[in-house]
């Protein structure tokens, strides 16, 4: 072993407790701010639609996303009713799942990861790097955090539009 594999053994447990305290404090009570949801539902909806854009003619990876996707909104339907919703006169708030939300974000986190220290270990070998929409179990990960935020984004800001239509009406 030489040293930047030491290294890089070191430094892996500090990156994963980094994005885990990142992604705990993301997962906090938080102001809604309906610009958020709607910039959560577009990026995670456009990574889907990449995704699906490069899987198209590969089934395997193709039913993989698919997959991932249904079980990601699943979730997400799950932790939008066990989020929750405050009404309060400085503003609208809500606290989503903790557990649920570091566990999403952190599946993908680890497959990335894995992937880096798969690009690593061959680097040097002669083989290709490895394509992220080119591994079924890399798509249902990609399939199941991007369902997952896509939809509690749709569903905050259904619950906004749900608010102001209240409003309106009293």
């Amino acid at each position: 072993m030489n040293i930047t594999t030491l290294a890089l053994l070191a430094l892996t447990p500090i990156l994963v407790w980094r994005i885990y305290t990142r992604l705990k404090t993301q997962m906090a009570r938080q102001r809604s701010i309906v610009s958020r949801h709607y910039t959560g539902a577009l990026v995670f909806g456009g990574m889907i639609l990449v995704s699906l854009s490069e899987t198209l003619m590969r089934p395997m990876e193709l039913g993989a996303l698919a997959a991932g996707t249904a079980l990601g909104v699943f979730w997400g339907v799950f932790g939008l009713r066990r989020t929750v919703y405050e009404d309060l006169d400085v503003g609208y708030f809500f606290t989503p799942p903790m557990r649920l939300g570091i566990i999403m974000a952190m599946i993908l986190v680890a497959r990335i990861l894995y992937i880096g220290i798969e690009i690593y270990a061959n680097q040097g070998s002669g083989l290709p790097a490895p394509r992220l929409t080119e591994s079924p179990l890399t798509m249902l990960c990609v399939g199941l955090t991007a369902g997952y935020f896509l939809a509690y984004s749709v569903g905050l800001l259904l619950w906004r539009r749900k608010l102001r239509q209240a409003i309106g009406k009293v």
